[in-house]
C-alpha cells in the first residue's frame, strides 16, 4: 500500500478530486489517498497562516511523517497536479538510505504573481517540497511542534535534515508547466502558475488532459477509456 497524501485548499477542492483520481485510475499498486485538510489537523497543528501561504497547506504538508507515525514510505503531492502514469513506477524509486527524495528544481519563477494575484515567493530550493517521497522513520525531526514553530523558510528549504539525505528524482515526477517547455514524457504536470480550472490558465500546457481527467471523473460509464 502506497499512503498518498495530497495538498488540499477549498479554493482547489476540484484539483484534488481531479488529482486523486488520475492516481487511482493508472496504479498498479494498493493506493490510499488522504486530503491534508487544515481544520482536521487542529490537535497537531497550532500555525497561524502567514501573509505569504499561498495555500491552507503550504505548510501542513511537513506533518506527513507525523501523520504516518513515522512507519513507512509517504508521498506528498500539491493538489495542482496531474499525474499522467502508474505511480507504482515513482514507488519504485525510494532509497532506503535517504530521508526524503524530491525533483531538485533549479531555477527562478518567470512571473512576480500567480494564481488569484498572489504573490510568487522565490527562496532556494522553490517547488522542492511540492512533491515529497518521505521515508518516515528518517525524519522524525518532523514534529507537530516543529513543524507548528520553525520558519516556514527552514521547513521548505530542509534545514531539518542532511544534505546527503535528501535524494533526487527526476524532473518529469514534477515537470513545472508555465516553467518548463512541454514535455510528452512528464510524469506529473504540476500547473505551478495555476490551474486550468481557473481562468487565466485555461489554455496552459495540458489543460485539455487535465478536463478529459475531470470528464472522466464525473461520469463513471468512461472510466478506463484511454487518455
Amino acid at each position: 500500500m502506497l499512503n498518498v497524501y495530497i495538498g488540499y485548499d477549498p479554493r482547489e477542492a476540484v484539483a484534488f478530486y481531479t488529482l486523486a483520481h488520475s492516481i487511482l485510475e493508472r496504479s498498479s499498486i494498493p493506493v490510499s489517498i488522504a486530503p491534508l485538510m487544515r481544520p482536521q489537523l487542529a490537535n497537531l497543528y497550532r500555525r497561524e497562516r502567514g501573509a505569504t501561504e499561498s495555500t491552507d497547506f503550504s505548510m501542513t504538508r511537513f506533518l506527513v511523517p507525523a501523520l504516518s507515525g513515522y512507519r513507512g514510505w509517504s508521498l506528498y503531492l500539491d493538489c495542482d497536479m496531474l499525474c499522467r502514469t502508474d505511480i507504482a513506477q515513482l514507488a519504485s524509486l525510494m532509497e532506503s538510505e535517504k530521508a526524503v527524495q524530491v525533483c531538485k528544481h533549479d531555477y527562478v519563477p518567470s512571473t512576480e504573481r500567480k494564481f488569484l494575484n498572489q504573490v510568487q515567493t522565490r527562496y532556494p530550493r522553490k517547488n522542492w517540497s511540492s512533491l515529497m517521497l518521505f521515508n518516515n522513520e528518517r525524519c522524525a525531526a518532523l514534529t507537530p511542534e516543529y513543524v507548528s514553530t520553525a520558519p516556514g523558510l527552514d521547513l521548505h528549504r530542509f534545514t531539518w535534515t542532511e544534505e546527503r539525505l535528501i535524494g533526487a528524482l527526476p524532473l518529469e515526477w514534477n515537470w513545472l508547466v508555465g516553467e518548463y517547455p512541454y514535455n510528452a514524457d512528464a510524469r506529473i504536470v504540476h500547473f505551478t502558475l495555476g490551474g486550468p480550472y481557473f481562468e487565466p490558465y485555461r489554455k496552459c500546457d495540458y489543460a485539455e488532459e487535465w478536463f478529459a481527467e475531470r470528464r472522466r471523473m464525473k461520469s463513471p460509464a468512461q472510466a478506463g477509456e484511454s487518455t
